[in-house]
């Protein structure tokens, strides 16, 4: 059934935008990114802008806003264009607090992980490490940053090769991933975040 009315927007005419933007891009997965800067500060941040992009090889891409508020540059993406390396951290439910508390501007000498009570291991390929809590980290290498945006909110659209990834035991049998026990959470809009372990199967048509 065709609705009969609809709203037609301009992105460069609609006061507010970004909010309906994001707002109809739903749910979101979080990564939940650990970087480490070349003096040695760890720095922990979830961004929502973020997805797989290829199997061979396995790619993740995921976009910073470039500056903060006070002009300096998000000290995630200065550390990766610094050192090249990374961690993704998948957010579960149990952590999703956590997360959050990591997502305020802290100056550059705050660890989130001990702001936010996580857990910081070791990881075995890159620099930064992986939160202990999450149930699943990804260590990943720079591919490249691709500078995107307008000259009044610029982003790095950072895209990176996962070259090790840790899963905890219970949430995969095999090539299987149990997502009622993974228990992800998905970004929505403003202060909105969502449960993503309600499903359904859909079989695909052979044609």
């Amino acid at each position: 059934m065709f609705q009969e009315f609809e709203l037609i927007i301009d992105p460069k005419k609609f006061n507010g935008f970004g909010k309906v933007f994001t707002g109809v891009i739903v749910p979101r997965p979080i990564a939940f990114v650990s970087t480490v800067s070349k003096e040695g500060n760890v720095n922990l941040s979830p961004y929502s802008f973020f997805n797989a992009v290829t199997y061979d090889p396995p790619t993740l891409v995921f976009s910073i806003s470039k500056f903060l508020s006070n002009g300096e540059i998000k000290h995630t993406l200065k550390n990766i264009q610094e050192n090249s390396e990374f961690v993704v951290n998948i957010v579960s439910y149990d952590i999703a607090d956590a997360m959050n508390i990591t997502s305020g501007e802290y100056s550059e000498d705050i660890n989130e992980f001990e702001v936010a009570g996580l857990t910081q291991i070791d990881s075995q390929i890159v620099r930064p490490p992986r939160v202990a809590e999450s149930p699943v980290n990804m260590e990943c290498k720079l591919e490249r940053i691709v500078e995107l945006g307008s000259e009044s909110d610029p982003h790095g659209l950072v895209i990176g090769e996962v070259v090790l990834l840790h899963l905890d035991d219970d949430v995969v049998s095999g090539t299987h991933i149990d997502h009622q026990k993974l228990n992800p959470v998905g970004r929505l809009a403003g202060n909105m975040y969502c449960h993503t372990n309600s499903t359904f199967d859909l079989i695909r048509p052979r044609v």
